[in-house]
């Protein structure tokens, strides 16, 4: 690796991850984060990296570093928070990936995909409401379906309320 730079040696790693070899990519990246353990960058490649093998424990300290620095791009930031708030969830963690999944909601109150993980969470800590709400919201404003759409008033009034009778 000598002579190649922080951004090849980067770029080398996430094509590996991208083309399968999740590994060698693992391997790759773990060795960039001990060289730039503050690059936010790095942090989030190397999360992804643990993530996708199925390393959810091993990820978090990655997702956190990478959040907690400057750095990253509007969409690597928000892969992160989805990343993080998904991998909490897959752990047993609901309150703090509750916590985090609201706040990148917040930050990014269009993405559906940001929503629905938000809606998962919800519903491991019984909050059963909240949680229809948001994917009833969700279905109701994105939904393409002919049927969805003829009742999408209907769908968004219950979204507010799902005892309402009127």
């Amino acid at each position: 690796m000598n002579g190649t730079t922080r951004d090849e040696l980067l770029a080398r790693a996430v094509r590996l991850r991208e083309q399968g070899h999740h590994e060698d990519a693992r391997q790759q990246l773990m060795e960039l984060a001990g060289q730039y353990p503050e690059d936010c960058e790095v942090a989030y490649q190397t999360a992804w990296a643990h993530d996708v093998l199925g390393l959810e424990a091993e990820a978090v300290p990655f997702y956190e570093r990478s959040l907690n620095g400057s750095g990253l791009s509007t969409e690597d930031r928000r892969g992160a928070l989805l990343g993080l708030g998904s991998t909490y969830r897959t752990l047993g963690q609901y309150a703090k990936a509750v916590s985090t999944l609201r706040q990148a909601v917040k930050e990014y109150p269009d993405d559906g995909a940001l929503q629905t993980f938000l809606a998962m969470a919800l519903f491991n800590v019984d909050d059963h409401h909240e949680a229809m709400s948001i994917l009833l919201t969700l279905l109701a404003t994105t939904s393409e379906d002919t049927h969805v759409r003829q009742y999408q008033r209907a769908i968004q009034h219950y979204a507010q309320d799902l005892n309402a009778t009127v």
